[in-house]
């Protein structure tokens, strides 16, 4: 009882925040970057070996550079992410646009169901957000430790109108939902457990245990591939950009889905690497040698 209600008392906290105007939130995240990155040293030493690892050709020099930026973005997200508690749909819609959004129109015009994949890169809690306005959205989740803040985000994530599925409800979930048209949003850049590693491919410069998840549900109702191509205009804006992978699931080639999300994602993180979440452990296990 003690921990719930410390938990609430936390989220009304983080309610208070939100209510301030970008401005101030913005100093409050200029101070967070020095307590994350100079005080603490939050993850640091994680985010160091992922970057030398992704990045063998560059200079310790450059290494430092992106370390730093990805550092003053995480306070900005970190901001960014408490707003969403009270920010408008106006608002919203005024700081993240979507470059073309007939892409998922047309498909829903032909009654093609549309699975997505987004990284976790730029703000992609505001990108899921922003696109529910527009469509009827499903967003896959890991549900969190606390239940308390567990259901709270749950209901700040679709206070627009998306529908939240725990991970282990994905399947079931789309199946009672196979004859209508939806979107479905994954992460594509999660770290499966290694019970459920059966499939590595080269990402960022390493053997990387990805999720084949999304490409089995992908092509189970034979939905069209999408991916999630985010750009930070500048502080507190953004675009996304609609980019279609795969036009009908069922016929693609084992692993071609796959392929093709955690491709573009490489791609994406390397044009701008700042914007990535580099204090994740996202190279938990390395393949086993075969013998």
């Amino acid at each position: 009882m003690i921990n719930k209600g410390l938990s609430r008392l936390g989220i009304f906290f983080l309610y208070l925040i939100s209510l301030l105007p970008f401005w101030l939130l913005y100093l409050v995240s200029d101070g967070l970057f020095v307590v994350l990155f100079y005080v603490i040293r939050y993850r640091r030493k994680v985010v160091q070996e992922n970057l030398r690892n992704a990045f063998p050709e560059k200079s310790a020099a450059e290494w430092a550079a992106i370390e730093k930026k990805y550092f003053k973005y995480l306070a900005d997200l970190i901001i960014e992410t408490i707003k969403m508690i009270s920010i408008s749909k106006e608002e919203m819609q005024r700081r993240v646009v979507v470059t073309n959004p007939e892409v998922v129109k047309n498909y829903e015009a032909k009654g093609k169901s549309v699975t997505a994949v987004a990284g976790h890169y730029c703000n992609w809690e505001w990108a899921g957000m922003e696109f529910s306005i527009h469509t009827r959205l499903f967003v896959i989740y890991k549900p969190l430790t606390s239940s308390v803040f567990d259901e709270f985000f749950v209901k700040v994530r679709t206070r627009f109108g998306a529908v939240a599925v725990a991970m282990k409800q994905t399947l079931r979930t789309m199946v009672a939902h196979k004859n209508e048209f939806t979107v479905t949003v994954f992460a594509g850049d999660q770290t499966p457990v290694r019970e459920q590693t059966n499939y590595f491919t080269d990402f960022l410069n390493q053997p990387t245990a990805v999720f084949l998840g999304i490409e089995k549900i992908a092509k189970m109702i034979d939905s069209a591939v999408i991916f999630y191509d985010m750009r930070r205009v500048k502080r507190g804006y953004y675009t996304y950009t609609i980019v279609p992978l795969v036009e009908n699931s069922k016929d693609s080639a084992p692993y071609e889905i796959t392929e093709a999300h955690v491709k573009y994602l490489d791609a994406m993180i390397k044009r701008e690497p700042q914007y990535w979440l580099w204090s994740h452990r996202r190279w938990k296990f390395k393949p086993e040698p075969e013998v």
